[in-house]
């Protein structure tokens, strides 16, 4: 049975009607237009939905078909084949389009520019599509060669476009998904504030009541039922204030695998004493080697669970990564596995770092890479920095400058190694945000993520593997349980911070979401201080607020431009 509106019959006085009426009447026309508005983004998520179906078959299709023409490539023609062939290229030829013809008039004359004069011109040669056979004197070996390199070329342009399509598509599904739910809860909320309007006493929620047609046949005359509102709390956080503190709990979450590597690795200064009560000491000496190593095991973890977490954020994760290595797009696929290498890069210099100098001091330093990135942008995009961005990048430096360690407090070079370590994993992670950018729009941020932590478990293993002797592992034998239960936890710690900074994205958006995340330095900071007693001096410290706050200046700015 099709729907059915109820909507009062208009009556010979308006004016005499009573208001609990008029309010029915209101309440009857928000409803339908719920209803209404519910069923037509129902049947254009539906019809969205298949048209992605129709498209990925289309992609398998002409995949399919491709092959196809690529196994008939190899097989060796007879004399009878070559003739037909020549029927079906002469054929071809005549509905090919203007611009092709150009393309194949170019190709033909490098053919034979050594030995002959050029075969066809622009100016003498009829138009394809007008002429009733190809030229005499093409040979039909060059010409088949032509037009299949020109067809390949189309067809790997088709398929990339419908790639992309096919990705947007599944962006706009879901956020069309969250419009409809949007809608629906602003609708019910109307609908209940009119109710309650109309009962003051009686308070609704959006399950508590549904309305019913008359009994009798008079449709002017509503019948609503309720239903008593079970208990809730008087002020139920929205969605952006849960997502602003789920944004916090990830950037604590890192601050405290910044702590956790820092009690992980031996250093130089004073024992750390854990909770001001006893002392500990690490399990593994800083270096390049045995940040690898543990990188490695952290990236064990993480490969092994990320799979399942990546299923679970976004089901359509295994046809993206399958539909990015068959795409045969050489430059998308550089840029993702590159991303990858300067997040390694960075990972691998950052352990470096803390072990070396403070671990809120590392992660200051590390704040920089902002300005690499806004000069960077500058140079490759022309995004030509704004006042507020070149503030905001002098404040930076400045804060930089001010929370630099003592070189002359600590061991011989330590302090000059975890600086200068400090520094490189700023501008490898920046080299990170650049190739985000430029990859941005052509893989879901979640597939995207996962090739990265693969490439960074493949970049690892390599990197031990090839390792001089000099910079190798330096292991105690007797530690291995703790450093292998050590690599565990980071990786666990990786992925609840990525877990939540991405349902943090999904509530709050990701600009806000940036701007928590600026706190990472004070996070750190504060853990440290709090878990293993490590102190900063008041120039340290006031460096460390001036780059959150150059950093956080920079992410309000792009909210308020966007």
């Amino acid at each position: 049975m099709g729907k059915q509106d109820y909507q009062p019959q208009p009556s010979v006085n308006d004016d005499s009607r009573p208001p609990e009426e008029v309010l029915n009447a209101v309440i009857q026309e928000v409803e339908a237009f719920h209803r209404n508005f519910r069923d037509r983004l129902s049947q254009d998520v539906l019809r969205l939905q298949q048209d992605k179906d129709r498209l990925i078959a289309d992609i398998e299709n002409l995949q399919r078909q491709h092959q196809e023409l690529q196994s008939q490539k190899s097989q060796t023609l007879s004399e009878r084949d070559l003739a037909q062939q020549r029927v079906w290229l002469k054929q071809l030829a005549q509905i090919l389009a203007n611009n092709l013809q150009r393309e194949l008039i170019a190709r033909i004359n490098q053919i034979r520019v050594e030995s002959d004069q050029p075969l066809l011109s622009g100016e003498d040669t009829p138009m394809l599509s007008g002429s009733s056979e190809a030229p005499a004197d093409l040979a039909p070996q060059e010409l088949e060669a032509v037009l299949e390199g020109s067809l390949n070329q189309t067809f790997h342009g088709l398929q990339q476009e419908l790639n992309s399509y096919h990705s947007d598509l599944s962006e706009r599904l879901s956020n069309m998904q969250t419009l409809e739910q949007q809608v629906e809860t602003l609708l019910e909320t109307v609908v209940n504030r009119l109710r309650q309007q109309l009962n003051p006493t009686e308070e609704l929620t959006p399950d508590s009541s549904r309305v019913l047609p008359p009994e009798s046949g008079d449709k002017s005359e509503l019948k609503i039922t309720h239903k008593p509102k079970p208990p809730q709390a008087p002020n139920a956080p929205s969605s952006v204030q849960v997502g602003l503190f789920l944004a916090l709990m990830s950037a604590l979450v890192l601050s405290l695998f910044n702590v956790c590597l820092r009690i992980l690795l031996k250093t130089s200064d004073t024992p750390k004493v854990m909770f001001g009560l006893f002392e500990v000491d690490g399990v593994i000496t800083p270096g390049l080697g045995n940040s690898l190593l543990i990188l490695l095991l952290r990236m064990i973890v993480v490969m092994l669970l990320m799979p399942f977490l990546a299923t679970f954020l976004y089901p359509a994760v295994w046809s993206d990564i399958r539909r990015f290595f068959n795409s045969g797009d050489s430059k998308l696929m550089a840029t993702v596995i590159g991303s990858g290498f300067f997040l390694f890069l960075s990972q691998v210099c950052i352990y470096i770092a803390i072990g070396e100098i403070p671990t809120g001091i590392a992660i200051t330093i590390f704040f920089v890479y902002p300005i690499i990135t806004v000069l960077a942008s500058w140079g490759l995009f022309g995004d030509r920095p704004s006042l507020i961005r070149i503030g905001a990048m002098f404040t930076i430096l400045i804060g930089g400058i001010l929370s630099l360690p003592n070189f002359f407090g600590g061991a011989a070079g330590n302090t000059e190694i975890g600086v200068l370590a400090a520094l490189g994993a700023g501008i490898a992670f920046a080299g990170y945000v650049l190739l985000t950018q430029i990859a941005a729009g052509k893989l879901h941020p979640i597939p995207f993520s996962l090739v990265n932590f693969a490439s960074i478990f493949v970049f690892c293993s390599l990197s031990l593997m090839l390792l001089p002797d000099n910079l190798g592992l330096e292991v105690n034998p007797d530690l291995w349980n703790p450093i292998i239960i050590g690599g565990a936890i980071l990786g666990v710690l990786t992925l609840l911070s990525y877990l939540l900074n991405n349902f943090a994205i999904r509530s709050a958006g990701a600009a806000l979401a940036s701007i928590i995340g600026t706190s990472g330095p004070a996070l750190t900071a504060l853990l440290a201080f709090l878990i293993i007693g490590e102190a900063l001096s008041f120039k340290q410290i006031s460096g460390m607020g001036l780059v959150i706050i150059g950093v956080g200046s920079m992410s309000v700015e792009r909210i308020v431009t966007c």
